[in-house]
């Protein structure tokens, strides 16, 4: 793999000269300026994609004359960046999902990233709308990830087109004793707006507007509109109460367990699923998450995992190299699917894969017209209310006082 040095190295020189370090002939300034800025990139990420990224890292610190490292952050990464960043002990490039770049830019974490147009072109249209924020790129993506429908073809052979066919042979499943779960779709006792939310769309409700340029409008909350009334409504009826298609015991810890252990047919989820699919030989198939009989089509989330260059970072020449020009590598993008398979935000990379997982295609097909989960700072007030309002109403609460609540409660937060 070759990449471009000359735009380290002269960056690195016209940073020693605008400091005063540069001296000499401007051979030794280049081959000394890694080192004289510290000679290091530090990296982090999370476990997985760690030991991906390893092998990588340390080429690119061979191809330009420094030290990289890896270092794995197992838990709160965004927290644990966003603090040491303030602190002035935060890495120069991290990894993670592109919802939280209102967040990291609020807090002054992270800066944004020059991609010429040409490199912009090769990624998926959706990934780069995804890591732009206020009209500027703050990250390169390398992955994306949406919901689907994954159902045991033994159990159930057909896709069901509609929430209610889904139901009803569920309901069928459960009367033969070939399951005892309708449906697998996490939610447990604190709700789960991320899992809920392609059937809150078909039932008509949405989260923010959009301002005329397309970005998400904190100002127009659509929770606690009659809108989100009427879909919960709509929810409330697969519930606890109801068609007990929806419950609160179904969980993030056990729904995939359910299904791999099959006690249900259907399960709502994620790339991220089908690893414990094959190890527990389940036949599967991978179909778009269905919407209500004459409701609005049914969107999930897109989200889009990324590489970002830290404000604060000690060697930010360094980063802005790396995530530029050697992140936009096929070859990297390839090794990071191959540790966790999650279809290629680079068009290259995800032409390289696709023909030897075919379902790649049925996922990006199921979030062909899915919604770019927001990224806005107010995204973070949406999750604990909205969650807990739907776990209560899953549960039998009344679906308009419910929301209407969680509405103010949201609203009260947005700054």
């Amino acid at each position: 793999m070759r990449i471009r040095t000359a735009g380290v190295v002269a960056a690195f020189a016209l940073a020693l000269a605008a400091s005063g370090c540069g001296g000499g002939s401007d051979e030794p300034a280049a081959k000394e300026s890694p080192n004289a800025a510290g000679g290091k990139l530090v990296i982090w990420a999370d476990d997985k994609r760690t030991a991906a990224l390893k092998p990588f890292a340390e080429k690119f610190g061979q191809d330009n004359g420094v030290t990289v490292e890896v270092q794995a952050v197992s838990k709160d990464l965004q927290t644990n960046f966003v603090t040491a960043s303030q602190q002035g002990s935060g890495p120069d490039v991290v990894v993670g999902a592109h919802d939280w770049i209102g967040n990291l830019v609020q807090n002054g974490a992270i800066d944004p990233v020059q991609l010429a147009a040409e490199q912009k072109s090769a990624f998926n249209e959706t990934a780069i709308k995804a890591v732009t924020f206020n009209g500027q790129l703050y990250g390169v993506p390398y992955a994306m990830e949406n919901l689907a429908l994954i159902r045991n073809t033994e159990l159930a052979p057909e896709a069901p087109k509609t929430i209610e066919d889904l139901v009803a042979a569920g309901k069928k499943l459960k009367a033969e004793k070939k399951a005892s779960e309708i449906l697998c779709l996490q939610s447990g006792q604190n709700g789960d707006a991320y899992h809920i939310y392609p059937l809150y769309t078909s039932g008509g409700g949405y989260l923010f507007g959009t301002t005329a340029n397309g970005d998400y409008d904190p100002k127009d909350l659509g929770v606690g509109k009659p809108e989100s009334i009427e879909a919960f409504k709509k929810i409330a009826a697969l519930g606890e109460k109801g068609e007990g298609a929806l419950k609160r015991s179904i969980t993030a810890e056990n729904s995939i367990a359910t299904f791999t252990g099959k006690k249900c047919a259907y399960l709502v989820s994620g790339p991220w699923a089908i690893a414990d699919a094959k190890k527990a030989n389940i036949s599967y198939d991978i179909s778009p998450v269905p919407g209500f009989a004459g409701g609005k089509e049914a969107q999930p989330f897109v989200g889009v995992q990324a590489f970002y260059v830290a404000a604060k970072g000690k060697n930010k020449a360094l980063a802005q190299e790396f995530v530029a020009n050697y992140v936009t590598t096929p070859e990297l993008a390839v090794a990071l699917y191959n540790a966790e398979p999650r279809p290629p935000a680079l068009t290259a990379a995800l032409d390289q894969v696709k023909g030897s997982d075919p379902d790649l295609a049925k996922f990006q097909e199921a979030g062909k017209n899915g919604q770019v989960l927001p990224a806005i700072p107010a995204m973070a007030t949406i999750w604990d209310p909205f969650g807990k309002a739907q776990a209560a109403i899953i549960g039998g609460a009344d679906p308009a006082k419910t929301i209407t609540a969680a509405g103010k409660t949201i609203s009260g937060q947005i700054k």
